[in-house]
């Protein structure tokens, strides 16, 4: 089994969030540990590829993050195409 790069996991974390999701199930979700996820968090929010919603204490990929995992799943569709 390959070791999974910090975009993988940040990309595991994005997806389940796209439907909000609450700390715990993300870190199921993603395989890593709760100081691991509080890492994780702090970084793709402050990023803004991910919202907090205090009053549900849930978090939620925004519309940035969103185009993150799409072109994390897809990348040569968000390439640019060079002219030969």
């Amino acid at each position: 089994m390959n070791p999974r790069s910090r975009t993988d996991i940040a990309a595991q974390i994005l997806q389940a969030a796209s439907e909000s999701i609450t700390r715990t199930s993300a870190m199921y979700n993603a395989f890593v540990s709760y100081d691991q996820l509080k890492e994780y968090l702090t970084i793709l929010t402050e990023n803004g590829l991910l919202e907090y919603d205090r009053q549900l204490q849930t978090y939620r990929t925004t519309e940035k993050g969103l185009m993150f995992v799409r072109a994390y799943h897809d990348p040569e569709k968000h390439l640019v195409k060079m002219p030969q």
